[in-house]
Formats: structure tokens, C-alpha cells, sequence
């Protein structure tokens, strides 16, 4: 049965995908990965997280098998769920990183979207196979690579269906990174202790920025920034950062690079 398992070492959360080779998502990894994400939320010792999958592919996306079973009245239900889920992973205030190989499809294509850094290996594949079923994309996915990518390559993708190489994506500015295949996790991580070392709470705070963006625009973005500011500057790492950078300025030398407590 697939699953997520998730785990943490030192600061760094892992939400790893397991039933190659397809790693299709059910109503198990739902629950997986609900309560995943509500243990992060809970959790602040926690820095950033990676979402990575076993096997040659990332997923073919979700579990189709009784899919014609499922009454059709539940079905806005069930999707207003599962986006309820989504929204909470996106705004995670911790740095959220995925790690994706091989075929990336439909459900999991939408959750990597929702990532902030996207680490592909060179064999990576992303698609939109909903027009394959005669549906859309249900999770959100068709505009989000609208907001990455542009409209038209948007609904190219969505329409055709096609598998989109990591290339591809990364010049039309969906995904972060390539790597070679055999260095994807090890990238991921790097990443993640990156982030994890750094001012999470300032992090969060642009994540907050940029889902207002999304949401209303460049105004909407702007009218947080009094707030986030007001907040930040009681935290302890911004009194770490600016004492720091005032004794590189008195000294006239380069600024140290920090390690910040996300306190």
C-alpha cells in the first residue's frame, strides 16, 4: 500500500513517498500526508522540510482503480478537501523543498507546485494526465504553472497532456534546479539545510508575501509588509543580523554569514 513515512533529524523533516513504481496516491497517503503537515505546522524545531519519492518515478499521480465507484455528489466534497490540505502545505511557514525523478503526473505534479524549491533530476518528467480521464486539473495545478510559466504554455500542457522534460521546465521557470539523477537527494538536502540554517522566520514571512501575491497581486503583497516588518524586528534573528551587519559596517569589514535559531 502506498504511504507516506515522515520523519525529522536534526531540524530536517522528510516526507518520503513509498509504493513503487508508480508511488500513486490514495486515500492512505492523504491521511499521511495530512497529518505530516500538521505535525510541521505544530512543530517548531523543525527548519524546512524535503517531500521525496522511492523508486525511478516521483508518482503517475492518484490511484484511479474505483474511481467510477465513487458517487459524483461526493466528489466537490472530497476535492474541497483535499485543497483545504493543499492551502495548508503551501503555507507552511518552514522552507519546503521537493525532490522529484523520473514520471512526476496529475496530483503529485500539483503538489510539487505547491513546493517553494523544486530539485528535478535530469530524467524528470512533469505532466497534467487529468485531460487523458476527460477531467481537469483538480488540485489546483493548471494555474499555478500559469503563474510559473505563462497562460499559453499552461494551457498547452493541461490540453495536450504531454510530459514535460526537466529542461523544459526549468527554462520556463517551474522548477529551481537539475541535477544529475544520481544526485538528487543529496542536492535536496543541501537545500534544506541551506534554508534550515537560515532566517525561517523571514522565510515564512516571504512565503506569506508571496501567496498574497498570488492571491491579489503586487497590493495585496504590499499591504502585509507593515505587519511582517513589526513582527520580525522583535525576533531574535533579526537582532542577530542587524548587530551583526552594524559591526561589520563600525569595522569596515565583509558581513560573517549567519546561522539563525528561528526565534
Amino acid at each position: 500500500m502506498a504511504r507516506f513515512t515522515f520523519s525529522v533529524e536534526e531540524g530536517i523533516a522528510t516526507l518520503l513517498l513509498s509504493n513503487p513504481p508508480q508511488n500513486r496516491l490514495n486515500s492512505a497517503t492523504s491521511a499521511d500526508f495530512r497529518a505530516a503537515v500538521e505535525t510541521v505546522q505544530a512543530d517548531h524545531t523543525i527548519r524546512a522540510l524535503v517531500i521525496r519519492a522511492e523508486g525511478d518515478n516521483f508518482s503517475f499521480g492518484g490511484d484511479i482503480s474505483n474511481w467510477l465507484d465513487v458517487d459524483p455528489a461526493a466528489i466537490g466534497a472530497g476535492i474541497g478537501e483535499g485543497l483545504q490540505q493543499l492551502r495548508a502545505f503551501e503555507e507552511l511557514r518552514v522552507p519546503v523543498i521537493s525532490a522529484v525523478q523520473g514520471i512526476c503526473l496529475g496530483g503529485a505534479f500539483e503538489i510539487v507546485l505547491r513546493t517553494d524549491i523544486i530539485v528535478a533530476a535530469e530524467d524528470a518528467r512533469f505532466g497534467h494526465s487529468e485531460q487523458t480521464l476527460g477531467l481537469i486539473t483538480l488540485m489546483g495545478g493548471v494555474q499555478r504553472v500559469a503563474e510559473r510559466a505563462g497562460r499559453a504554455r499552461a494551457l498547452r500542457w493541461a490540453m495536450t497532456a504531454e510530459r514535460v522534460p526537466a529542461r523544459e521546465m526549468l527554462e520556463a521557470g517551474v522548477i529551481t534546479e537539475i541535477v544529475p539523477n544520481g544526485q538528487l537527494v543529496e542536492a535536496a538536502y543541501n537545500w534544506a539545510r541551506r534554508l534550515g540554517k537560515g532566517a525561517t522566520l523571514a522565510h515564512a514571512a516571504h512565503k506569506k508575501m508571496m501567496n498574497a501575491w498570488s492571491n491579489g497581486g503586487i497590493a495585496a503583497a504590499d499591504a502585509l509588509i507593515p505587519e511582517l516588518a513589526e513582527q520580525l524586528w522583535q525576533t531574535e534573528d533579526a537582532h542577530k543580523g542587524i548587530a551583526s551587519a552594524q559591526d561589520a559596517l563600525r569595522r569596515g569589514v565583509e558581513r560573517p554569514i549567519l546561522e539563525f535559531d528561528g526565534r
